[in-house]
């Protein structure tokens, strides 16, 4: 089996605690009587529970304790509370203050922090302290790539021995596994395993700064959740909701997976071929969450499950696939909350009380952003928070908003569980606001309704006494008599269509008279048609909208007028060569030039006709 990570940096660390020991920081006013250790290693997230029985064997009274931590046990901390009462018998506990101190002539390899007491121990005085640490990042996978048969195992280590600037007369260690098999431990004397336990001690009569290195590797299945980002809005609406929208970015921070994935062999034994994986992740919401949706960036994802009653709403999310360790995804969470049940009064004011972390068990979230909406209108904005987060505010607009809606920004770096701890955001609102978006509606459908009652009842047509309007009449006055011309001109073509066939049918049956009378009823005809033209031609000559056009027109009718002529003589030349018996070829000679022209004059004409239909 492969060789866990080195313990080089630990070797050094037990050089210099044993220098340490020595030094006045490791004062003997406090005696740690008993220290119990209990260290939760079924999920990713590191969790220690250290009970301490205290003891002030010096001559004057103590106001605090310390609490040492190797720093690369520290950078990895994200949780430290202490719980501590004073006396013989252990009562209820009260909750002490902590921060990081440092205090001189301490190895710079250790991070302390202080646990301020409630009050002087005196000299003879017991004091009983609970202190829970969480860690992340502290169980590493090892190895650190596995096939999808693979199980997963991991990589623990720590000191045996309760590591402290006081003496210890007694001490324990039990290490809570999450089942399956255990690769190696490190063995010490009165090391145990049993089940899913490991035991270290009791060791006796212990020197301040006492550590002793200690390694465990095991099977550990748990679904390694890791948020890399994690934005979580909360909407405040006075009407009566609460709306909340949680954006997740998740990834699987285990052993990432060695090889090709395969489906199918996922889908017949997933728990043999996935082992490594995890599917689904539970929400618990509050009691009242209301209108409940997952969705991603595709949409609506409907593998999920809800179960509610009256004192609590579980969530279950199954993302589209399985999360293998380095795989990653994003979906998102909303739903809505009551608002009785999250805002209250106050002295005045008003403020939100709501959890700060996210719902989802078990998860480890690097980059935690809260975003607390409020109504547009709130003023003298206080927040508070019961640990150190980034503050910042700014403005969002959304429907219907004027100078927009305040929002509160809080940003805090790996959030666990235990962050997941009330918070108030206090603000002022006057409730006449809340008529502002109202009034604003039924402002604007008035007014809609006046301007079409307006218009309605308004005449938009042009004056018929303006220029615009006068040329608008002339103009159509004068597109009336285009069209008249047009229709005279037409039937004068009728009519020259109808010579041409008298003279198709003169050559073919020789009937002179037919052709003459054909003749003389088109020459009425023309006649005719040349008294309903003039008064057109007057009266559009005289039309200061005909500028344009007359020049064509009077063109027109110069080009059909000849072309009259020529038809009626190329007429009488064919008549008069039947009646004098010529030769075909020889009418064909007289009137060959006759044609040509008479083919030339009536594509201008029609050329015309189609240039003024398009004016």
């Amino acid at each position: 089996m492969a060789t866990p990570p080195p313990l080089r940096r630990v070797a050094a660390l037990l050089l210099l605690l044993v220098a340490a020991a020595s030094t006045p920081t490791a004062r003997a006013d406090l005696v740690v009587t008993r220290a119990d250790r209990k260290v939760d290693l079924t999920s990713h997230i590191v969790r220690v529970l250290t009970s301490l029985k205290v003891e002030n064997s010096g001559p004057e009274a103590v106001s605090q304790f310390l609490l040492a931590f190797p720093n690369v046990q520290a950078k990895n901390l994200a949780a430290i509370r202490a719980f501590g009462t004073e006396g013989k018998v252990k009562g209820p506990s009260m909750v002490l203050p902590i921060e990081v101190v440092q205090p001189s002539g301490v190895p710079p390899e250790l991070t302390f922090f202080s646990a301020s007491l409630s009050k002087p121990l005196e000299k003879g005085k017991t004091l009983h302290l609970d202190v829970l640490t969480v860690f992340t990042h502290s169980v590493q996978p090892f190895p650190e790539e596995i096939t999808q048969a693979e199980s997963q195992l991991v990589v623990y280590q720590d000191s045996a021995q309760y590591l402290s600037p006081y003496p210890v007369k007694v001490q324990t260690l039990s290490i809570r596994l999450p089942g399956g098999r255990v690769e190696s431990y490190t063995k010490y004397p009165n090391t145990k395993l049993a089940e899913s336990e490991l035991k270290y001690g009791p060791y006796e009569d212990l020197p301040p700064f006492s550590y002793s290195p200690m390694v465990v590797h095991y099977e550990n299945n748990n679904p390694f959740a890791v948020a890399k980002e994690v934005i979580r809005e909360i909407e405040i609406s006075h009407w009566g909701n609460v709306q909340i929208t949680e954006h997740y970015n998740i990834a699987h921070g285990g052993a990432k997976l060695k090889g090709e994935f395969s489906r199918i062999d996922y889908q017949s034994r997933p728990y043999i071929r996935g082992v490594s994986s995890f599917r689904h992740l539970i929400a618990r919401l509050p009691p009242r969450a209301h209108s409940i949706y997952y969705r991603d960036e595709i949409g609506n994802i409907s593998t999920s499950h809800l179960w509610s009653d009256s004192k609590k709403t579980q969530l279950e999310v199954e993302p589209r696939f399985p999360l293998f360790g380095g795989w990653q995804t994003t979906f998102t969470i909303g739903y809505g909350l009551p608002l009785q049940d999250f805002v209250f009064n106050s002295d005045g004011k008003r403020f939100l009380n709501i959890t700060f972390g996210s719902p989802v068990e078990e998860i480890l979230i690097e980059k935690l952003i809260v975003k607390v909406v409020l109504p547009e209108g709130s003023k003298d904005i206080d927040i508070s928070v019961p640990f150190p987060t980034k503050q910042e505010q700014e403005v969002k607009y959304s429907h219907l908003d004027i100078s927009g809606r305040p929002v509160v920004v809080l940003e805090k770096l790996d959030v666990i569980p235990e962050h997941n701890l009330y918070f108030q955001v206090y603000y002022r609102f006057n409730n006449i606001s809340l008529l502002r978006e109202p009034m604003m509606l039924i402002t604007g459908f008035f007014l809609l309704f006046m301007a079409c009652i307006v218009y309605m009842r308004t005449d938009m047509s042009i004056s018929k006494n303006s220029p615009s309007y006068l040329a608008k009449v002339q103009w159509d006055e004068v597109q009336s008599i285009i069209q008249q011309i047009q229709a005279i001109f037409n039937q004068c073509l009728a009519a020259h269509d109808k010579l041409e066939t008298s003279l198709h049918e003169l050559s073919r049956s020789g009937d002179v008279k037919s052709c003459k009378v054909a003749r003389k009823t088109a020459d009425a005809q023309f006649k005719e048609l040349a008294k309903e033209l003039k008064p057109l031609l007057t009266s559009l000559q005289s039309s200061s909208q005909s500028y344009q056009i007359w020049p064509k027109v009077e063109e027109l009718v110069a080009k059909e007028r000849e072309l009259q002529d020529k038809l009626m003589t190329r007429h009488s030349t064919v008549v008069d060569s039947f009646e004098k018996k010529l030769r075909g070829q020889d009418v064909e000679n007289r009137i060959a030039a006759q044609q040509q022209k008479v083919a030339a004059l009536r594509q201008e004409v029609e050329s015309l006709l189609e240039y003024i239909s398009e004016i």
